[in-house]
C-alpha cells in the first residue's frame, strides 16, 4: 500500500477510536523498536510462547519470530492478554529447514544471532553489545533447548548468569529477562533505536485495525469508495 493511501486510511479508521486511545498509540509508538527481536524455535507449550509475546510487547519489541519444525504455534489468549494485537508475529513453518531460513533472513537484515544456552557459551547476557549490533535472541524448546542447526548458525552462545542449583530457567522466564535486560541497555546506551516513520505508519495502522469492531469491512468499504471515484 502506498504511503499516501496508508495515511488516508489511518485518518479514516481513526474516526472510530477515541482521542485518548489514539494518544496512547502515539505514545507507545515512540517506545517501539526493531533493533531487538525474539526468536522461538519449536516451543511446544503455547503458554510459554504467549508469555514470551507478552514480554516482547511489554518491553517495546515489535517483532517476534516463531520457528515451527515439529511443534505448531497455538496462541494462549489467557496468557498473552492480547499482546498479539500489538506485535508482529512472523511464522516459519512452510519449509523443510525453517530454522536456517529464519536465521539467514535475520542475518541478511543485519541481526547478530545470539543463541541462549547453559553450555559452551562465550558471552553472558550482561556482555551483549547493543551499540554496534541489531540483536536477535533465539530460545529453544523446553526439554532439549536449541537445535544443533540453530547453535551452529548463531554468532554467539549466551548464558544468563545464575547462582543457585538449578541449571536453567523456564523459557518464558528467560524470554522476559532477555527482553528487559537488552531493551533497557539499548535505550540507555544507544540512539536511533526507534522504528522509522514509515514503520510507525504500518504499526499504527495495524493497531487501529485490531482495535475496531468490523474493522475489515469498514476498511474495505473505504478502499472500494476510493477506487470508484
Amino acid at each position: 500500500m502506498e504511503s499516501s493511501l496508508k495515511l488516508e486510511l489511518i485518518e479514516h479508521l481513526s474516526q472510530f477510536l477515541t482521542e485518548e486511545r489514539l494518544h496512547l498509540f502515539q505514545e507507545k509508538l515512540k517506545e517501539r523498536s526493531n533493533r531487538i527481536t525474539l526468536v522461538l524455535e519449536d516451543v511446544f507449550q503455547s503458554r510459554n510462547i504467549s508469555a514470551a509475546m507478552r514480554s516482547a510487547d511489554c518491553f517495546g519489541i515489535q517483532n517476534i519470530h516463531i520457528i515451527e519444525n515439529k511443534n505448531n504455534f497455538v496462541k494462549d489468549k489467557s496468557v498473552s492478554l492480547g499482546a498479539g494485537k500489538w506485535i508482529n508475529i512472523k511464522q516459519y513453518n512452510t519449509k523443510e529447514n525453517n530454522t536456517i531460513n529464519c536465521l539467514k533472513k535475520l542475518k541478511k537484515d543485519g541481526y547478530q544471532i545470539i543463541a541462549t544456552s547453559p553450555h559452551n557459551t562465550n558471552i553472558s547476557l550482561e556482555e551483549i553489545d547493543v551499540k554496534n549490533n541489531k540483536i536477535a535472541i533465539i530460545l529453544g524448546t523446553e526439554l532439549t533447548g536449541l537445535s544443533e542447526k540453530a547453535l551452529s548458525f548463531a554468532d554467539k552462545r549466551m548464558k544468563i548468569n545464575m547462582y543457585g542449583f538449578t541449571e536453567s530457567l523456564n523459557i518464558s522466564v528467560s524470554a522476559a529477562i532477555c527482553c528487559q535486560s537488552i531493551s533497557s541497555k539499548m535505550r540507555k546506551e544507544t540512539t536511533g533505536w526507534e522504528v522509522t516513520e514509515e514503520e510507525k505508519k504500518d504499526i499504527l495502522l495495524n493497531w487501529i485495525r485490531n482495535s475496531i469492531k468490523s474493522g475489515k469491512q469498514i476498511e474495505q468499504k473505504f478502499l472500494d469508495d476510493k477506487s470508484n471515484k
